[in-house]
């Protein structure tokens, strides 16, 4: 395992380092990880998934760009929560290595929004067996008969409790529910917006400039989120606040939204 160093603090998790040291045992997902993002299957859908939910439905981002960075995020909450020395449940219920969370983690965090190209609404649910048959094709690579089924297990339980309907029964799914909330920022919307979307999620995520991901004094992890306006709120309050309850990380997470214009102090600061 790797010492947990500065290092896991430097870009604030917005890219996972593979040569950075970390504050779990990160060789695993160091094998796995370039064969998943190279994966022609996988970056079809990643490609082909955007279509139902952005162009015919214009919505938010929730193609390459979307997945990139959930599956940064989540990484880095996960690195932060270990460092934190928070428990993770799921592989060692299975019986599976420590190494093998953060696989499950990034896995996950992948290929949670595959559903999309089937529909945008109820997507949790089609994703469940578009992924089993992605992850029966991809696991034995790496794993033998029995890991496979126990990984694939848990990577589509946290896929479907990214969907708030479904509580999460294993800290790695909280953490894939918490760090898909985690991409807020104006990019993600900046498609709708530019073709004249103006519903609430698009205006409130043009109203988060910035997230940062950081170890906390009282909890874990702090959620610094910088908004230029007061819709910002939406995101915080209604879309965050709700992945994260029963994510299992409410005791581990602090999240701290303060609003950084002058001239707009409707809201100067919301604290979760």
């Amino acid at each position: 395992m790797a010492e947990a160093t500065d290092d896991v603090t430097d870009n604030g998790g917005r890219k996972y380092d593979p040569e950075a040291s970390h504050s779990f045992p990160d060789e695993k997902l160091n094998e796995i990880l370039p064969t998943l993002l190279d994966d022609p299957e996988v970056n079809t859908y990643l490609k082909a998934q955007n279509v139902n939910a952005v162009t015919r439905k214009g919505y938010n981002d929730h193609g390459e760009k979307h997945i990139e960075i959930v599956r940064n995020r989540a990484l880095r909450l996960y690195d932060l929560l270990k460092a934190g020395g928070v428990e993770f449940n799921g592989a060692s219920e299975q019986g599976l290595n420590e190494e093998d969370e953060a696989v499950i983690v990034a896995l996950a965090a992948t290929i949670h929004d595959i559903g999309h190209v089937v529909h945008r609404d109820d997507h949790a649910y089609y994703s469940i067996p578009l992924a089993a048959d992605l992850l029966d094709r991809f696991l034995p690579r790496f794993y033998d008969t029995s890991e496979v089924v126990r990984m694939k297990a848990e990577v589509l339980h946290a896929i479907l409790c990214h969907h708030t309907e479904e509580d999460p029964l294993t800290t790695e799914a909280g953490v894939i529910r918490v760090a898909d909330a985690l991409d807020m920022e104006r990019g993600r919307s900046r498609i709708p917006y530019e073709k004249g979307g103006r519903g609430i999620n698009t205006l409130s995520s043009q109203a988060i400039d910035n997230v940062t991901l950081e170890p906390g004094d009282s909890k874990a992890v702090l959620v610094e989120i910088e908004m230029v306006n007061a819709a910002g709120v939406y995101q915080v309050d209604n879309l965050l606040k709700a992945k994260l309850h029963k994510s299992g990380l409410e005791d581990h997470v602090r999240i701290v939204a303060v609003n950084t214009k002058a001239d707009d102090q409707l809201v100067e600061r919301i604290e979760l």
